[in-house]
This record gives structure tokens, sequence and C-alpha cells, in this order.
């Protein structure tokens, strides 16, 4: 098969979609012609060979109004029917460009629904609601993957054909040995508010440890400012962006992962840590407790008390942290690209044979 999956970002800009894109094209080189059909980053090339697998880039604009910015791309339907694929993949619901190649495509396509519907925090969840309500008119008859049985149930709400529905989760490269133990709480993500990370920065107050905080955003500088008001600036460190190397470093010394969010479709950084095993302290929000399963402590989301309570118990007790370590690893070895992949190839020879 001659596949297309399209994204308006992938590599070097490398999220989760973009990671789901790699990985599922790479280990699918070697046995079908994969192709990702993108937009073109500055100072990026327009057609490059990477891991086996052809990534297109379409000139494009950026506009930073959010992160990620707003991408506008034309000629999107023109390069895809070129390309001529049997099976295309789409994966983004938020670039008007892209859409509309979606809607006026006559091939065999799917979608995978990454995001909770409506996903946006305070009033950014207002436009969200609007895009997707319009969008899913597009997708509600075609068939869609799913990333969690979170995404499904509430797609399900809204009308859709569960016979449609396939439910594929993000893969995870699973290290060969679990990591060693240091003595930090860890947190890698954006920084941005629908995250929660106030919530655990005020948990810190209670908590006998401290709080590394990996990654960059819009809220970092009023994130500082929540810690200097709740006096706990010795107790967290805020790293910025880091290398993967250093990112892997952090991951398998920690003692305890903490993923605060007020909603989340998967929660891929803590199926990272979980791969080391790492026992996780997260919000009962979205797909996180799938991703979760027995490998961790689901808390309430935006409740500083209950996020110390759990940290505290998985700090101080080691037969509990120790136990929930190993089963943390042990839930997490199913989602291994390896398997994760060949449910993707499944669903898109259905795709071509329907």
């Amino acid at each position: 098969m001659r596949v297309v999956l399209l994204n308006p970002f992938h590599y070097p800009y490398m999220g989760g979609i973009e990671h789901r894109l790699h990985e599922v094209s790479c280990r699918l080189a070697g046995k079908h012609e994969m192709i990702v059909l993108t937009s073109q980053l500055p100072g990026t090339s327009e057609e490059e060979e990477r891991d086996g697998y052809r990534i297109v880039r379409l000139p494009s604009k950026f506009t930073d109004i959010y992160n990620p910015p707003f991408v506008t791309t034309p000629g999107v339907l023109e390069a895809l029917e070129g390309l001529d694929p049997d099976v295309v993949d789409f994966h983004y619901r938020w670039a008007p460009s892209y859409t509309k190649a979606m809607k006026r495509y006559r091939g065999k396509w799917v979608f995978t629904f990454h995001n909770t519907y409506g996903e946006g925090h305070g009033l950014n969840r207002i436009p969200s609601l609007i895009n997707d309500a319009l969008f899913c008119r597009i997708i509600r008859k075609r068939r869609v993957i799913c990333i969690t049985e979170f995404i499904k149930g509430d797609l399900l709400k809204r009308g859709f054909d569960p016979a449609l529905l396939d439910v594929i989760p993000p893969g995870i490269e699973v290290p060969p040995e679990v990591g060693t133990e240091g003595d930090y709480i860890l947190f890698i993500g954006r920084l941005v508010g629908t995250k929660g990370i106030p919530y655990l920065i005020k948990a810190m107050d209670q908590v006998d440890g401290r709080l590394i905080v990996v990654g960059d955003g819009p809220e970092r500088e009023r994130l500082e400012s929540v810690v200097r008001k709740a006096g706990v600036g010795e107790k967290v460190t805020f790293t910025g962006r880091v290398s993967e190397e250093r990112k892997i470093e952090l991951l398998s010394n920690c003692k305890v992962f903490a993923m605060p969010s007020l909603f989340e479709s998967y929660g891929l950084a803590v199926a990272e840590a979980m791969s080391y095993g790492k026992p996780v302290v997260a919000s009962r929000v979205g797909g996180l407790p799938e991703a979760v399963g027995d490998g961790g402590v689901l808390t309430p989301p935006k409740d500083s008390k209950a996020i110390a309570a759990a940290l505290n118990q998985l700090l101080k007790d080691d037969e509990v942290r120790e136990a929930t370590a190993r089963r943390a690893r042990e839930h997490i070895l199913r989602f291994s690209w390896d398997n994760i992949v060949q449910d993707v190839e499944a669903a898109y020879r259905r795709v071509a044979e329907e």
C-alpha cells in the first residue's frame, strides 16, 4: 500500500502526534510506501527521506496566536491527489486548509482522533467546541481511530457509529531496563493552563521532597510567581526545555512522576515514566486512568491536598512505592510500538478494502 499521513507539523517539530506519525511511518516503511504530507516549517526542505519514509512539505504561513501556531497551507488537496495514495490518515482538526482538503478528498481515508472533543481551558474552550461541532459533521460516517476508550466513549455519545470506531493508543518505546531511583518528583510537559501545574506546586508545601518541572510555555512566569507565593522556592526547580538525552536521564532517575492535568486525552509523558518503572500521581480525567492503570494513584483535578497525600504515600512507604512501580512497568509493556503499529496497519487495510 501507499499510505499518506497528514499533519501540519512534523520533524523537526516533534510533539505527541508527530511522534506517532514518525513511529508508524518508519516501522511500516519496510512493507509499505509511507509518506508524511505536512507544512513547511522555516528552515526545512521541501522534501526529504527519513528512516525509510518520505516527508513532503508544502509552503505555508504560520501565525503565532497560540501554541502550536495557526497554519495556513494552500494546495493540500492537489498535493494529496498527486501522491495517489491507497489510504490517507488525517491527524489534525484545527487547520482549515487541511480540513478543507479532507472534506473534498474522494479517496479512502481515516481520521485519527488525538484529543478530547472541545478541548480547551476557560474561554479558549469556546472556539474549540465550535470547531469540533463542525468538524465532526465531516467525519461522523467515516472510520475513526481513537487513541483512548475515553475519546471513543465521548464520540459514541455524539452519535458516532461504534462499528466505525477503532481504539489504538499511542505506543511507547519500552527501555530494556527500569531506571534507578533518585530523590525527586518529576513533571514533564508544556507549561500551559490545562496541565494543572499550580495545584502540584501548591501541594509541595505539604510534601517532604523536591519537584523538577521540565518544559516551557506561556505559563512559565505565572508558575514562577505561584512558587514564590506558595513559599516553596527551595523545593521547585524549572529546567525549561531539555535535550532528549537529559529528559531520559531525568525520567529514569525520578522517584515519582506527577501529571496534575485538568484534562488529558492520553498522557504520553505518564506512559514514558511508567516504562522506566516509575509510579505515577495523576488526575482522574480524560484518558489518564487508561494510561495509568494500576501503576499509580489517581486524584481529583484541582485538588492540591489530594495530590500531596498521594505523593506522600508513595514517597514515604517504600513497599507501596516499589509495588506500584512494578505494576507501572507491567502495565505499559502492552503498549510497545511493535504491538501498536500492527493494529494501525490492520486499520489501514480495513480502510483500503472497504
